[in-house]
């Protein structure tokens, strides 16, 4: 385990069907196996989302993120639209935004996951750009409370 979830996730996650929040929380380990000193941002709201940075702020300097639905996970890459795609297997319209959906345990093994969060954290300059963290540990935030 790359570190124990912050249990606000675990109490964010309990309403979901529990083979779609142990994907959720599978596919939080595999990003902290990529990125070990990121730092969690967690919003709770009409999903369940984790935010990915080095400097605690995951809609400026984030590189991806974990986003919890009824059926599905959704890996996400904030500047996703940058990253070389040619296969086209990215998902997703918008600006910058781009994700892979993740159905199920086996999704995770596909070589494309860490293939794209290995490229997004090139792109924000890897954990060079991390702050100062009391205690010199990766720290998890709440930037939303649940409704």
């Amino acid at each position: 385990m790359a570190r124990p979830p912050d249990p606000r996730l675990l109490e964010y996650l309990a309403p979901y069907d529990p083979l779609i929040a142990g994907v959720a929380l599978a596919l939080r380990e595999v990003v902290l196996e990529e990125a070990p000193e990121a730092i969690e941002s967690l919003v709770n709201g009409y999903a369940v989302a984790i935010g990915f940075s080095f400097t605690g702020k995951p809609m400026k300097d984030g590189f991806c993120h974990v986003v919890t639905y009824k059926n599905c996970v959704n890996l996400g890459f904030n500047r996703g639209a940058l990253l070389a795609d040619a296969e086209g297997i990215l998902e997703g319209s918008g600006k910058m935004i781009r994700h892979l959906r993740i159905n199920n345990h086996d999704d995770l093994y596909r070589p494309v996951v860490r293939r794209f969060l290995r490229a997004a954290i090139e792109q924000v300059g890897g954990p060079s750009q991390r702050v100062s963290v009391k205690g010199g540990k990766p720290a998890t935030r709440r930037i939303s409370s649940p409704r």
